[in-house]
């Protein structure tokens, strides 16, 4: 018999394939997707999942009835955004950041507020929310479920967006990644800023206009 046991366990090494790099893949098929992908939400049961492009088209129909829709790489800023003072304080948030979107399982507008425990739903005034569409029509063009009115007025900022999502999402996640201490700490408060600097990118805003 020719060649040792350890010459025989190297040759069954070398001849095996390469094992497949481990990724992110796609909740639905499997498939391995990139860092950078889409999402779809469960309807039902208020759920983010990351899917890839083929998977994601299946459920682009806004008018259709389905347990999963299809989140919209949409962004619009809000310069003029009619919201003063008195209609933040009814909404009784108590502090400088939150999302609102319909949440069509309850058929009804709900609002979050992110913090270093996660996002907490307000105890929302529809009252409160029905004059904000009133007088911010645009609101009715807001798709149920994967799309949010994203609100800053942290340290002075009056700033308004539609934003997918999964970017409300994301900064709720990054508050809770960064948080320290009482006050969160400098660092939170500079990854808060980068964030919004990403949105006014996104949403193709060149000058900033401040409201009460």
């Amino acid at each position: 018999m020719s060649g040792s046991a350890f010459d025989v366990l190297a040759r069954i090494r070398a001849n095996r394939a390469a094992p497949e790099p481990v990724g992110e893949r796609c909740e639905m098929c499997s498939e391995t997707i990139a860092d950078e992908h889409q999402h779809v939400v469960n309807v039902e049961g208020r759920q983010l999942m990351c899917v890839c492009r083929g998977c994601y088209l299946l459920f682009t129909d806004t008018d259709a009835e389905l347990r999963y829709r299809a989140v919209p790489d949409r962004y619009l800023a809000f310069p003029d955004f009619a919201f003063d003072r008195r209609r933040w304080e009814a909404l009784q948030i108590p502090v400088g950041l939150a999302f609102f979107f319909h949440n069509s399982a309850l058929d009804r507008t709900v609002g979050f507020y992110p913090g270093p425990a996660g996002a907490t739903e307000s105890l929302l005034d529809l009252e409160s929310w029905d004059e904000i569409v009133r007088d911010n029509p645009v609101l009715k063009e807001m798709e149920a479920d994967t799309q949010a009115l994203l609100v800053n007025r942290v340290k002075g900022e009056r700033e308004y967006y539609l934003v997918p999502i999964d970017e409300c999402y994301r900064l709720v996640g990054l508050i809770r990644a960064y948080w320290h201490g009482l006050s969160g700490g400098a660092e939170v408060w500079d990854e808060i800023e980068k964030f919004f600097a990403e949105l006014k990118e996104k949403s193709g805003v060149t000058g900033k206009a401040r409201h009460a």
